[in-house]
């Protein structure tokens, strides 16, 4: 083992995820990149961050299966050994549907995913970081969206809705686990520069919201990482239950 902190993150084999695992490296720690079935994708995380001199490993979980999260707290353990930071960043939108038409599989799957995923990883992290347990303390950042606050109607309202819950997630526990050493925050990630749409089906859709959005862009996955960095990091350390936006301006 060594003396760098260790960070888990979810849902890290492209994208924001992949970003995140590279700007958490590049500041000093080493990493647990977690996939679900881009193998390739979490290989190259991996070996880009053990360019920047970090330990990574990859592991596949599927953050909606718990017993799937336990196993991977589990192996990270082993490898990695005491966890300083989870950034939940797995999630899905669930394709594009009114709220009328909206499936009942695509509200299962978005919830199980966006929501009870990071309610499972946030509880898996925070037994072994809880100063009463034995723990260390540490950070947790939980990844939410803009469309929590602007709704996404006729679009992704469910997708909206899983991230609003996941943003009242952030401040009871932030409530709840200060107290115990940890600190918790959410990114309010504005739309970004990564295939995700392109895979949702709705391809035009950053170059529309770029087209509001104050600072004239949409997000780079860069971006979202840095502000994941500075959340976990002691210059934030008075940070806590607190939803930082970073959408470029962009408010509801």
């Amino acid at each position: 083992m060594t003396d760098r902190p260790t960070v888990l993150i979810t849902g890290a084999s492209k994208g924001i995820g992949a970003a995140t695992a590279l700007a958490f490296a590049k500041s000093g720690y080493d990493v647990c990149v977690n996939y679900q079935t881009d193998a390739v994708g979490a290989a190259d995380t991996v070996a880009r961050c053990e360019e920047m001199g970090a330990r990574a490993f990859s592991v596949a979980a599927n953050v909606a299966d718990r017993a799937s999260v336990v196993e991977m707290f589990d192996i990270c353990d082993r490898t990695l050994g005491s966890l300083s930071c989870l950034v939940n960043n797995a999630g899905i939108i669930g394709g594009s549907a009114t709220v009328t038409e909206v499936s009942e599989e695509a509200l299962s799957t978005t919830f199980a995913t966006n929501l009870f995923g990071t309610v499972y990883c946030l509880q898996e992290a925070a037994r072994r970081m809880r100063t009463d347990w034995g723990g260390a303390g540490g950070a947790i950042v939980n990844m939410s969206s803009i469309a929590a606050t602007l709704g996404s109607p006729g679009e992704y309202v469910h997708y909206a809705a899983s991230k609003g819950a996941v943003e009242t997630l952030t401040i009871g526990a932030g409530k709840e686990l200060g107290p115990l050493g940890i600190r918790v925050c959410a990114i309010r990630v504005g739309t970004t520069n990564t295939e995700l749409h392109l895979r949702e089906g709705n391809p035009d859709r950053p170059a529309l919201v770029a087209a509001t959005t104050p600072l004239g862009r949409i997000a780079e996955p860069a971006d979202i990482a840095e502000a994941a960095v500075w959340l976990a990091s002691r210059k934030a350390v008075f940070v806590s239950g607190t939803v930082l936006t970073v959408a470029g301006g962009l408010v509801p």
